[in-house]
């Protein structure tokens, strides 16, 4: 089957996300077409058509989305579910912006059984509620990160179901439990493939690292797990 990934993109995270380019491409040993997920792009191909508000909290900007009456952490918050739509058929694996890959993501889609419609790592991750990266609010919700480590099948005819309307007008707390779906079709990643920095098991060799509460380069993560390889790709980078 086909093969695509995106990437979320964000103009807050912009370094992180090129860190998780780079390290995406480096760790290819067969070429798979890698594409960020730019929300600016959608909203003029006029796919994403969620109202969005930009709300002033404390010294914060926080893009608020209006369906949902919640705030969204990142600009691809509930973009990333048109990752299907854009790559029309085959597997089409989404990735957060804010992730370190360490091993060739050629070794996750291997694994993929055709007959599931979505794989991703089932987590049990129950935060709490406050502050996060620069500032933006954290916020509990049902399988909470399953989604931003996710391969989705869209050739699967379940995935129909995910249609242009459904990603522009349910909450996205339905969105990211993936309420289009039973729960037989969704296929578990081992959890190596979205390692949640400061959360995940210590023990367990990570292939794609999640910064999930705020990357290296942000006051209070300079000393995160696996800080060291991300600046390191930073600073080629810049090189």
């Amino acid at each position: 089957m086909k093969r695509t990934i995106f990437i979320g993109w964000d103009r807050r995270e912009e370094q992180a996300f090129k860190v998780a380019f780079r390290s995406a491409h480096m760790t290819l040993r067969e070429s798979i077409p890698v594409h960020a997920l730019v929300l600016a792009d959608l909203e003029l191909r006029v796919l994403y058509r969620r109202p969005t508000e930009h709300r002033v909290d404390g010294h914060s900007s926080i893009l608020w989305d209006v369906i949902s009456d919640a705030p969204m952490a990142t600009q691809h918050a509930c973009a990333r579910f048109l990752a299907p739509y854009l790559a029309r058929d085959g597997w089409v694996l989404f990735m957060d912006g804010d992730v370190l890959v360490r091993s060739d993501l050629n070794e996750l889609f291997e694994g993929l059984d055709p007959a599931k419609a979505v794989y991703c790592v089932h987590h049990h991750h129950e935060p709490p509620e406050g502050a996060k990266m620069d500032g933006q609010m954290q916020l509990r919700y049902a399988r909470k990160n399953w989604s931003s480590v996710m391969a989705i099948n869209a050739s699967h005819p379940a995935n129909a179901a995910l249609t242009l309307e459904m990603v522009n007008t349910v909450p996205g707390r339905d969105l990211h439990r993936f309420c289009w779906l039973p729960d037989a079709l969704i296929g578990a990643l081992d959890q190596a493939w979205n390692w949640l920095a400061g959360h995940s098991d210590p023990a367990t060799d990570p292939k794609i690292v999640h910064f999930t509460e705020g990357t290296p380069d942000m006051p209070g993560y300079e000393n995160a797990p696996y800080a060291d390889e991300w600046r390191a790709h930073l600073e080629r980078l810049a090189a």
